[in-house]
């Protein structure tokens, strides 16, 4: 299982990204330098978001269409909907 997710920082920016292990992946954000660069001077981090999906492919597009192609108006939007 794959999972895309969004947190939001200490700055209230939004990361957005993917894991196959949502909890352990985002205790790294938190607590660990295996976290990604961008949040680990915006700690703590606080999942906001998360979608399942069954396989790599899947997830990593979601992933891009949420990074790439969504304003951040809209990825709020989105977590509201959740």
């Amino acid at each position: 299982m794959y999972y895309v997710y969004i947190v939001k920082c200490a700055d209230e920016t939004l990361y957005t990204g993917i894991a196959t292990e949502l909890e352990r992946r985002i205790d790294e954000h938190n607590g660990s330098d295996k976290g990604a660069k961008y949040t680990r001077v915006r700690r703590p981090v606080n999942l906001v978001y998360s979608e399942e999906y069954a396989d790599r492919s899947s997830a990593s597009k979601r992933e891009y269409e949420i990074k790439k192609k969504m304003s951040r108006a809209e990825k709020l939007k989105l977590i509201a909907s959740s």
